[in-house]
């Protein structure tokens, strides 16, 4: 166990330094990328979504909220009410296409142009692959895949057009969240994984298409570590992980939530900075990064690297604890 260890820290010493995602952009060079253009942006209702929204507000962005929660999606308009920017917001289920396209539409006609969408809105679930059901792994997908496409898809030919049309040098960019298990998969997250590799291989490909067609938009693909967000509330579970040693319920909950570190105000801000200086991917959080270095180091091992490294922690921490007893 500790040669894997002693090798992924020399390892990770030699090939990342783990800088700040901020990048020498200033903060007003990032506002001119936004003013006066207009972003669409789903699950808008909390999380990085309703980040998104406040910031894109403050640097004169016009936005389109989206979010299949009614009330959450009110009060982010009402956090925007003091900004000089066109705020509208739609009830909407990204599963449905004919729903997401309808929304695009409407975008359109109540700002006349669109140059960004933010594909956000997104669920999880814990499970076993044995013990997950059909019905389960199709509502993981239908959201955090199928609803990434259908965004890409109804906005991607608009936004091309506002480019193409303006007199003014305007952006055009496709954002698609992923996640840090978009990168490495997860026991217990298959179908989560599933849905973030996919959205990974779809944005990485459309980007590639963007740049030889030199239109004038591209694309960045998100992988946030653990951020701050309800996604640990709101996620769906069965008993198949006890099978595996895992809990389910609200001791599950806490334990997720206590991985959840990353402040959704300053991931919002560093997605922005990524898809103003056109970043293929981005990565959020040390724990991103170090896994993501992890996987690369050892790709077919990672998953017992990983496995190690948290053994070794969970022995280390009671040695911690007496030292801190005895210095006290």
């Amino acid at each position: 166990m500790l040669n894997h260890v002693t090798a992924m820290a020399t390892s990770l010493r030699q090939n990342l330094p783990f800088s700040s995602n901020r990048t020498s952009l200033d903060d007003s060079n990032v506002a001119s990328y936004y003013r006066n253009h207009v972003a669409a942006i789903t699950g808008a209702g909390s999380g990085m979504g309703r980040e998104l929204a406040i910031h894109l507000a403050k640097m004169g962005c016009h936005v389109a909220l989206s979010d299949i929660n009614p009330e959450q999606l009110a009060a982010t308009k009402q956090l925007l009410a003091n900004y000089d920017v066109n705020v509208t917001m739609t009830v909407l289920d990204v599963s449905d296409n004919k729903a997401v396209e309808a929304w695009a539409d409407s975008v359109m006609a109540e700002h006349g142009k669109v140059n960004f969408i933010f594909n956000n809105a997104g669920v999880a679930l814990y499970s076993t692959v044995e013990g997950s059901s059909i019905s389960e792994l199709e509502w993981v997908m239908n959201i955090n895949f199928w609803g990434v496409v259908y965004g890409t898809k109804a906005f991607l030919p608009l936004i091309k057009n506002s480019v193409k049309q303006s007199q003014f040098g305007e952006h055009g960019h496709i954002i698609n969240i992923s996640s840090l298990f978009g990168l490495t998969a997860q026991p217990s997250q298959s179908a989560y994984n599933s849905s973030k590799f996919a959205v990974r291989g779809f944005t990485e490909s459309l980007r590639q298409e963007l740049n030889i067609q030199n239109c004038g938009v591209s694309a960045t693909c998100i992988h946030p570590g653990g951020i701050k967000t309800n996604i640990a509330n709101s996620a769906r579970g069965n008993e198949s992980i006890h099978d595996i040693g895992m809990s389910t319920g609200p001791k599950a909950i806490r334990s997720f939530n206590k991985f959840l570190k990353f402040d959704a105000n300053e991931a919002a801000w560093i997605i922005l900075q990524a898809a103003a200086t056109n970043q293929q991917r981005c990565l959020i959080g040390n724990d991103a990064k170090m896994i993501d270095a992890i996987q690369r180091v050892f790709p077919s091992h990672y998953s017992q690297v990983l496995n190690d490294f948290h053994q070794l922690s969970r022995k280390l921490k009671p040695r911690r604890r007496k030292k801190l007893k005895t210095v006290k």
